[in-house]
C-alpha cells in the first residue's frame, strides 16, 4: 500500500506519528519539502498546521488524477465528527474496494481511520448519483444521514460546483434529495419514516396500529421503553427504562449496553440504538450506538428517528434541535407530507491521499 496523508497538526522528525509501517510512502518524504498530494484548507493558526507548505494546485497534480489505474484516491469528510473516506467511483457501478479492504482502511491504528467508506457511483433510475457505504466492520447499511451530507459536499468538489445545489441520490433506502444551502449546510429530505414493525424490521410485538411505540424490551435483565423507527435503516430509540423514565445520556455506558441492543434477537437485521434525554419540547440530547460502527459522534438517520419517536411518545414538537456529541442537527418531521428533513454541516477534513491497491490492501 502506498499512501499520502495531510495531517492537521505540526510534528517534529522524531514524532511517533510518522512511521514507515504499514504505510509505504509513494515517494521519499523530507521535512521542509512540499509533497504534491497535500492540500490544506484549514483556517487554523500556523501553529496547528503541518509544517510542510502545500504547493499551488495544478491540473497534473490534482488528487483525483486517474492516470494510474492501480491507485485509489480518497479524501476525508466528516459530519459532526462522523467521519468518512470518500471515493470517486463515478466511472464504475461497483465499489473500487471490497468490504474487507474497507475494514483495513477504516482502522484508526493501521489505516486511514474512519467510520465508513463512501462511494460516489453513477446514478440509476433517473437519479444523479448512487451512494454506497461500507461500515468500519465491512457491513453495508442502507443509508447514512451524516454520510449523505458529506456525499453532497463531495459532489460539489468533484464537479466544481458553487452556490446552492440539489441532487437526486439513489441509496439502499430509496431516493434521497440533499440540498446545499446558502450558508454551506446541507438540508436533506430523508423521506417518510417507516413504522410498521416487520418493515423496520423488529420482532417486538406491535402495540399501536402495527407500530412499536414505547414498548418493553428486556436487555441484559433490564426493561427498557423503546420505540422502533426505520429511516431506511433500523433504529431502536429509548428515553429510559421502565423504572427510570428520565434518561441522563452522559451516564450511559455505551460500549457495554450498545452491542447488546445491536445484536438483540428482536432485531433480525441488527439495529442502531439511540439513548435520548429530553431537554425541552424542542431540544433533545442523544448518544448513539451505530450498527456496524459502534459509538460514533453523530448519526443523521438516528437523529431523524429520535424526533419521530419523541413526537410519537409525546415528548416534543415536530421541529427540534437534536444535540449529539459531535454537535447539533436540526430535524423537522412535517405533518403535511410525512417527510423528515435534516439540516446540518458536512466538512472537508484536510486529509487527501491515495493508496496503491496492492500489498497491504490485498493481504
Amino acid at each position: 500500500m502506498a499512501a499520502s496523508i495531510s495531517l492537521t497538526r505540526s510534528f517534529r522528525p522524531r514524532d511517533p506519528v510518522v512511521a514507515t509501517h504499514p504505510f509505504r510512502l509513494a515517494s521519499p518524504f523530507r521535512f521542509g519539502r512540499s509533497f504534491p498530494l497535500f492540500r490544506n484548507r484549514s483556517s487554523r493558526s500556523p501553529s496547528a498546521s503541518m509544517s510542510v507548505q502545500a504547493p499551488k494546485k495544478s491540473p497534473d497534480l490534482e488528487f483525483l488524477d486517474r492516470r494510474d489505474s492501480g491507485i485509489l484516491h480518497f479524501v476525508k469528510y466528516h459530519g459532526l465528527g462522523n467521519d468518512f473516506i470518500m471515493v470517486d467511483n463515478r466511472n464504475s457501478s461497483e465499489p473500487k474496494v471490497t468490504p474487507e479492504q474497507a475494514v483495513k482502511l477504516c482502522n484508526r491504528n493501521i489505516g486511514v481511520g474512519a467510520d465508513g467508506v463512501i462511494f460516489v457511483l453513477p446514478g440509476v433510475n433517473d437519479t444523479d448519483y448512487t451512494m454506497r457505504i461500507f461500515n468500519s466492520d465491512g457491513s453495508e447499511p442502507e443509508m447514512c444521514g451524516n454520510g449523505i451530507r458529506c456525499f453532497a459536499r463531495f459532489i460539489t468538489e468533484l464537479e466544481n460546483l458553487h452556490g446552492m445545489q440539489s441532487f437526486r441520490i439513489h441509496t439502499g433506502a430509496g431516493l434521497i434529495v440533499p440540498e446545499i444551502q446558502s450558508d454551506g449546510k446541507v438540508k436533506v429530505d430523508m423521506g417518510h419514516p417507516i413504522l410498521h414493525a416487520p418493515d423496520i424490521p423488529t420482532k417486538i410485538p406491535a402495540n399501536k396500529n402495527g407500530s412499536v411505540i414505547k414498548a418493553e424490551l428486556v436487555v441484559d435483565g433490564i426493561s427498557w421503553n423503546v420505540t422502533c423507527v426505520s429511516m431506511g435503516n433500523p433504529h431502536c430509540v429509548t428515553f429510559g427504562t421502565k423504572k427510570c423514565e428520565a434518561l441522563h445520556v452522559d451516564d450511559i455506558k455505551l460500549e457495554d449496553i450498545g452491542p447488546k441492543f445491536e445484536h438483540h434477537e428482536m432485531f433480525p437485521s441488527r439495529t442502531n440504538t439511540e439513548f435520548v434525554q429530553v431537554i425541552s419540547r424542542s431540544h433533545l440530547k442523544m448518544r448513539v450506538w451505530e450498527r456496524g460502527a459502534g459509538a460514533t459522534l453523530a448519526c443523521g438517520t438516528g437523529a431523524c428517528a429520535v424526533v419521530v419517536a419523541a413526537v410519537l411518545e409525546g415528548h416534543t414538537e415536530r421541529h427540534c434541535i437534536v444535540e449529539l456529541p459531535g454537535g447539533p442537527l436540526e430535524i423537522e418531521w412535517r405533518e403535511e407530507d410525512n417527510h423528515v428533513y435534516m439540516t446540518g454541516p458536512a466538512e472537508e477534513i484536510v486529509v487527501y491521499g491515495w493508496f496503491r491497491k496492492d500489498g497491504w490492501m490485498d493481504e
